[in-house]
């Protein structure tokens, strides 16, 4: 049998946003491009969305729209559901009864796999069925297929990523124009890079999913984000990032994973990154993944981690593989997270207090003798070294005749609890007159 007298993938949409409006189109312009690459048409037939005049105008004549995904899940005809509504809360009990009706599912939704996905995959390897997620972590850059195909050979050892595209553009724009965090966010919003309420992004908590999803395929655990320690960008002040220039870094939110002696980091925090490396130089609302393996040593994946199109592109991808894999014994197919589910690893996942790092430290100070000795001083008592020391004038910082400066420090490694405690007694400091800046450097070699 050619494969082209293959009957049609049906596709149920339930949403459409951005995403899925972006799917349907992308579909309708390259379908004889997919075809021939999946081996047979693959076409969407339902819509549901609440939005009924929306969803009509969006799709045209051809396609059942309805205002209830469940009547989506319900026809026998449909063979692929793709989730677009996103969050935790119906979107899950979707998935569950579309995995429950022996249906595929592809999803964006990294929030629900994040929290909820050791639930799902196993209903899904109970039932037979793919759940597909490329479009849930960075867009459209294939970083998922990467880590769970691609890099298959290798042990990974680390990955490390802007991941959350509103936040690299505040970022950008606090470096480029010198301004402060408050006034860069209200931009955002304006130009549409950020949500009306962006505390998701701007707390490091999207990031904090997409890298709980990584992390899961490159080691082979469970998703566990309630393990993750998220930290995200609204205590950076745009000195910080004018000082890290000046120590030749900028600094990025990164999600980080990492294999360690006594198990998996898995954390979301600002980092100074060397400007000489590559990740450094992203810029506005893109994306990139450094993915360090054995084997292969230090790969880069840089794209669009967001939009319409891009995570479209995903999407489809995912249609794809489920259209070539669709009549393929269950267990011939990629697993979910890469390892096969009897072989998943139990290894813990490392508490932020046993992280070992270096760091950059900003203490605002009385402008006087003897303040950098005591600084100095409880680092030692610590056994934490200093790899640089910048102490601005005084006048530099608060004009003339000002009686405070900064002083910053840039440590080798040590575990964070010494460090927290080492910040404990210097805040006690009666000389260090603001709340200490600290902000982890990662060098990423």
């Amino acid at each position: 049998m050619t494969t082209t007298n293959l009957s049609p993938i049906r596709v149920g949409l339930l949403g459409i946003g951005t995403v899925g409006t972006g799917t349907f189109n992308v579909l309708q312009r390259n379908q004889e491009e997919i075809r021939r690459r999946a081996g047979r048409s693959i076409e969407i037939t339902m819509v549901a969305d609440l939005d009924v005049a929306r969803a009509r105008a969006a799709v045209g004549e051809g396609v059942q729209v309805v205002d209830d995904a469940r009547k989506v899940i319900a026809n026998p005809e449909i063979d692929v559901v793709i989730e677009l509504i996103g969050g935790y809360g119906i979107a899950r009990a979707l998935v569950l009864e579309a995995i429950e009706a022996g249906k595929h599912v592809v999803t964006a939704n990294k929030a629900l796999l994040a929290v909820h996905g050791t639930e799902i995959f196993a209903a899904a390897q109970r039932k037979g069925v793919m759940v597909a997620f490329e479009a849930a972590v960075a867009g459209g850059i294939p970083i998922i297929k990467a880590l769970r195909e691609g890099l298959s050979a290798n042990s990974i050892q680390w990955i490390a990523g802007i991941i959350n595209g509103t936040t690299n553009f505040i970022l950008s724009e606090m470096r480029d124009k010198g301004l402060d965090f408050d006034v860069v966010l209200k931009e955002a919003q304006r130009l549409g890079y950020a949500e009306a309420d962006p505390t998701f992004d701007i707390e490091g908590v999207d990031a904090g999913h997409k890298v709980t999803l990584m992390s899961a395929i490159a080691f082979g655990i469970p998703v566990q984000f309630d393990k993750a320690y998220v930290e995200g960008i609204t205590a950076l002040a745009a000195q910080d990032i004018r000082y890290a220039e000046q120590l030749g870094y900028r600094i990025k939110l990164l999600g980080i994973t990492k294999r360690v002696a006594n198990g998996i980091e898995l954390r979301v925090h600002p980092s100074l990154v060397p400007a000489k490396r590559l990740i450094a130089n992203v810029e506005g609302a893109m994306n990139a993944v450094v993915v360090q393996g054995d084997a292969v040593g230090t790969t880069l994946y840089y794209g669009k981690g967001a939009g319409s199109e891009p995570t479209a592109s995903a999407v489809i991808a995912d249609l794809v593989d489920i259209a070539r894999l669709h009549t393929a014994d269950a267990a011939q197919r990629v697993p979910h997270l890469a390892f096969q589910p009897d072989a998943m690893s139990d290894l813990p996942i490392v508490p932020m207090s046993e992280v070992v790092t270096s760091y950059y430290l900003r203490l605002n100070v009385a402008d006087e003798a003897g303040v950098l000795a005591k600084v100095t001083g409880i680092l030692a008592s610590m056994g934490i070294s200093i790899d640089a020391v910048l102490q601005r004038e005084a006048d530099e910082v608060g004009g003339e005749g000002a009686t405070q400066t900064d002083l910053i420090i840039l440590t080798h490694d040590c575990v964070e609890a010494k460090m927290n405690e080492a910040l404990a007694q210097m805040q006690a400091l009666p000389t260090v007159l603001a709340p200490i800046t600290r902000i982890r450097k990662e060098e990423l070699a």
